[in-house]
Order: C-alpha cells, then sequence, then structure tokens
C-alpha cells in the first residue's frame, strides 16, 4: 500500500511514518508539509491512501480532500488531528478514517485495512465536494504535470466550453473540469449564473445595460469584457442586483 504523509508538523510525519515502518506491506512514497504539497505529490506519487492532517495554515486538510475528488485517480483519504469537532466535516469529505492524535498503531492498522477494502471503482462513485457544506476557498487547475491554485475571491467568472470550464481570474485564464451547475451548487451566494454557459462573480459586476435588441449585458470591473445575458436568465439577474443601473 502506497501511502503519502501530510502534516506541517515535522515530529507528527516522522511518528506516523515511524509507525508505518512498523506495519506489514505499508510504503511511505512521499511526505508533504501543506496542502499544496499535498496536492502537487498526489499528482506525481499516486499514492493508494493519504495520511491527512486537518488543520494546516493555507489549504486545510478538509479543502485538500474535496480537491482530491475532481482528480482522475482517487485516493482514500485517512484524517489525523488533535481536534475531534472536525470528524463530521471529515467524513463529509468522503475520508475513510478519521485517527484522533497521538495515533496509536492498532488504530492505524485498522484504518489501513478498512482503506483497503475500498476499490478504486468505489472511490470514483462517492458524492462530489460541491454538495457538502464546507466550500472551496481555491480552485484547482491542471497545467500538465502541474497544479495552480486560484483563490475563489480572484474570479470573476467561470464559462463552459465543451469539455472544459474557462477560470478568468485577476491573474489570467486557466480551464478545469468541473461542470458549471455543480460550481453554481457550491459557490451560488457569490456567483450568479447569467447564462446556461455563464456564472459570474456578484462582485465583478461594474453594471448591466441593454443594447438596441434588447439584449443585456454584463460589464465587469476592471475590464473591457462584456458578458450576455440569456433571456431565460434575465429577470433572475436582474432581481439579484436590483438597484444596479440597466
Amino acid at each position: 500500500m502506497r501511502i503519502l504523509v501530510v502534516d506541517d508538523e515535522l515530529p507528527a510525519r516522522e511518528r506516523l511514518k515511524q509507525l508505518l515502518i512498523e506495519l506489514d506491506d505499508c510504503e511511505v512514497v512521499g511526505e508533504a508539509a501543506n496542502g499544496q504539497q499535498a496536492l502537487q505529490l498526489s499528482q506525481q506519487l499516486r499514492p493508494d491512501v493519504v495520511l491527512l492532517d486537518v488543520r494546516m495554515p493555507g489549504l486545510s486538510g478538509i479543502e485538500v480532500a474535496q480537491h482530491f475528488n475532481s482528480l482522475d485517480t482517487p485516493h482514500a483519504v485517512i484524517f489525523s488531528t488533535a481536534y475531534d469537532e472536525y470528524a463530521v466535516d471529515a467524513f463529509e469529505a468522503e475520508a475513510i478514517g478519521y485517527l484522533l492524535k497521538p495515533v496509536r498503531k492498532e488504530k492505524l492498522a485498522r484504518a489501513l485495512r478498512h482503506a483497503g477494502r475500498v476499490s478504486n471503482t468505489r472511490l470514483r462513485q462517492l458524492p462530489q465536494s460541491p454538495g457538502q457544506e464546507q466550500r472551496r476557498a481555491h480552485i484547482c487547475a491542471r497545467l500538465g504535470e502541474n497544479l495552480r491554485l486560484i483563490p475563489v475571491i480572484d474570479i470573476r467568472y467561470f464559462l463552459a466550453e465543451q469539455k472544459f470550464t474557462t477560470v478568468k481570474h485577476r491573474n489570467g485564464t486557466d480551464l478545469i473540469d468541473e461542470p458549471l451547475k455543480e460550481l453554481s451548487s457550491e459557490f451560488g451566494d457569490d456567483f450568479i449564473r447569467v447564462h446556461r454557459n455563464a456564472l459570474v462573480a456578484e462582485k465583478a459586476i461594474a453594471k448591466i445595460e441593454r443594447d438596441s435588441q434588447g439584449q443585456y449585458r454584463i460589464y465587469l470591473r476592471e475590464s473591457e469584457e462584456t458578458l450576455a445575458i440569456s433571456r431565460r436568465h434575465a429577470s433572475a439577474v436582474l432581481r439579484r442586483l436590483r438597484g444596479m443601473k440597466e
């Protein structure tokens, strides 16, 4: 069983690695000190199981597990934490196990045995992250073998195009393979569906105007871009942005 150990504290990583050495059929293929490293190494190393700390600076373990759901190769996730109040969030993120620190060898072995019984087919069928209560603070885009984390607060809009979704953000444009429907479900409090293929950040909207053909268009802040509002969505968009000049 190939295992990636993720914890921001070196002593915690060392303890887990020592316990794994004492267990049969376990190979530590790598270790990460934060969530971004975990995402990157998971792509490179393809572990069977990720032992994942919950509380880390930057990306939390819960958010890392949510991003794992969008990767091609599924990973079984076992959380390790000193705090039991994250158990519900952990299992909503489809964790296979939840271990309280200090981790005991027999409990770790039991969790790994359980992970070994979960097939890749079952992992692929697990619910995806947008249905969970805790939404992500970043979107993960793949650039070849590398990953880019895009802060949601920097995103201006999502635009669905064929098999991919374009993410337009403060620092450029990236492609992701997440459906617009699921993005709308997850981020609908801050983003507005303006077209069947477009989801726009409310704070990115400078104004709405109507052209000579009666077509409503959105003008974006700090940009010359405009986006069409479909007739189907126009009433709902205008109601939500009531008070903005048409």
